[in-house]
């Protein structure tokens, strides 16, 4: 080949090898990669040198101020007993982390992004009054802002100890605090503050479960320092959850009963005090009280520091009501054995028939033992029932048994006088005979017999006149018993109940 030829060749195919050794069009050709999103970039970024074991603060005398707020979502249970109170709370938490702050344009303006919490350093903020871990779910993350701010928001569950005052149940009102602190950092570390207003904290019901048996009143907050033995001083945020039982349940199935029953003794002094109806219908209440004391028992709280108030109320209707039947046998005692009692004394008739019948406004006190008086059954069954028991009893045997004699000696007598209507003058027989000595003792036994019926009557008569007149005064005094402490326990839970 000649060298023209040659260097034609050459001409032509160095272009070529220029081409085909430039990159521009393969790189034109492929698809651009990808850039690493700017979560993770910002992620890795952050935690890449981070050192959670230490406060995250530029300078160790710079303290880390941490911010805290909660609000009340329910309250699980009271537990009077073992004095412990289970409510679920939703706590927040906020302080500033100075090595978790970024400048947002270099990631794409993202201004917050959600970390691992089990990443970064989290203050130790306790509760003082925890005696047990709930059921409370974990939220693994936290909230951080371009700042440094680091929110930390969760659900918890907390059983504290809280002193439980009962005297006033059903019209409790309880005063329970929870107190955050970190538990090994200083003031001088770690400072507490709280999050928002405490007028906001304090009413704030936006979020609190209001169906159950307790009602949030208020939440109060205080911020506080503590010192253990002149050591250095501790942070305190303490928030006091205040609370009301609600009565309503307690109020119809404890206290009505017991009231309606309270009520049906007092009606039981109508009932006639001669009747034995008036016993048993007082000793089938007692034992309705006291099946009705067995059912409630279970349903009042119990702690062993102190009793209820409304435990003292069902001792004393208890009381109220044995007193009522010890009254109510001593009447029937009094007016449904009147003959083995002497005559009433003398200071009795001046104390109860006189001065009581005058204060008791009872004005006509010799009708008591009459017709519609509650003595009347038994003045009439003393007359008809029990004249046989008194004459034997004072002696009155002879002359029943010599009336039979005479009985049979009257026909005979008529018939040896032939019917004839006698003379007066014959009927009289002569003085000294034995037929006047028999008819002048018989007269005499019969003289006798009545008088002592009149005086027994007179003596039924007067211990009637007493019973009545106790009957009333006992009724007065107990209905004022229990008008006087219905009225006193009516005011005190009226006065807790608005308080």
């Amino acid at each position: 080949m000649t060298p023209a030829a040659l260097g034609a060749l050459l001409a032509l195919l160095l272009p070529l090898a220029s081409t085909l050794q430039s990159p521009g069009p393969r790189r034109r050709g492929r698809a651009p990669e990808p850039a690493e999103p700017a979560l993770r970039r910002l992620a890795h970024s952050l935690l890449a040198h981070y050192q959670k074991g230490t406060r995250p603060v530029r300078d160790w005398r710079t303290t880390t101020t941490v911010a805290i707020d909660l609000m009340v979502y329910a309250i699980l249970s009271v537990d009077e007993k073992n004095q412990v109170l289970t409510t679920y709370i939703w706590y927040r938490q906020h302080w500033m982390d100075e090595f978790l702050r970024w400048d947002p344009a270099h990631f794409d303006n993202l201004t917050h992004i959600s970390l691992p919490v089990e990443s970064i350093w989290v203050p130790d903020i306790l509760i003082n009054e925890f005696v047990d871990v709930g059921k409370s779910p974990h939220v693994p993350y936290v909230y951080v802002g371009h700042h440094g701010e680091v929110q930390n928001l969760k659900p918890i569950q907390v059983m504290t100890a809280c002193s439980l005052d009962i005297y006033n149940f059903p019209f409790d009102v309880q005063n329970c605090s929870l107190t955050f602190t970190s538990w090994l950092h200083h003031i001088r570390d770690i400072n507490l503050s709280l999050w928002r207003q405490p007028e906001l904290v304090k009413f704030d019901r936006s979020v609190f479960m209001n169906q159950g048996e307790w009602e949030l009143l208020y939440v109060l907050s205080r911020f506080q320092e503590f010192s253990v033995k002149s050591s250095d001083s501790y942070a305190e945020m303490k928030f006091y959850v205040v609370i009301r039982r609600r009565p309503l349940f307690y109020t119809v199935s404890l206290l009505l009963p017991s009231i309606f029953l309270m009520v049906m003794d007092i009606v039981g002094f109508y009932l006639p005090p001669n009747s034995g109806e008036r016993v048993s219908f007082k000793i089938t209440l007692l034992l309705g009280y006291s099946v009705f004391l067995i059912i409630v028992s279970d349903t009042l709280p119990a702690t062993a520091v102190g009793t209820p108030l409304i435990g003292i109320y069902f001792v004393v209707c208890m009381a109220l009501l044995v007193i009522s039947l010890t009254q109510t046998i001593l009447i029937v005692r009094l007016v449904h054995q009147p003959d083995l009692q002497p005559h009433v004394p003398e200071w009795v008739k001046h104390l109860l028939l006189e001065r009581a019948a005058v204060l008791l406004c009872i004005r006509d006190r010799r009708k008591l033992g009459q017709s519609g008086t509650p003595g009347s059954d038994v003045s009439r069954q003393v007359e008809n029932n029990d004249s046989t028991a008194k004459s034997n009893h004072y002696g009155c045997e002879e002359p029943r048994e010599r009336e039979e004699p005479r009985e049979r000696e009257e026909p005979r007598e008529r018939e040896a006088m032939g019917d004839a209507r006698p003379a007066p003058s014959l009927a009289v027989p002569a003085e000294g005979s034995p037929l006047a000595h028999g008819i002048l003792r018989e007269i005499a036994a019969i003289r006798r017999f009545l008088e002592k019926r009149e005086e027994f009557r007179d003596v039924a008569r007067e211990w009637l006149q007493v019973g009545y007149v106790l009957d009333v005064l006992l009724f007065r005094a107990y209905l004022a018993a229990v008008l006087a402490y219905s009225v006193t326990l009516g005011t005190l839970w009226s006065v807790w109940r608005d308080a």
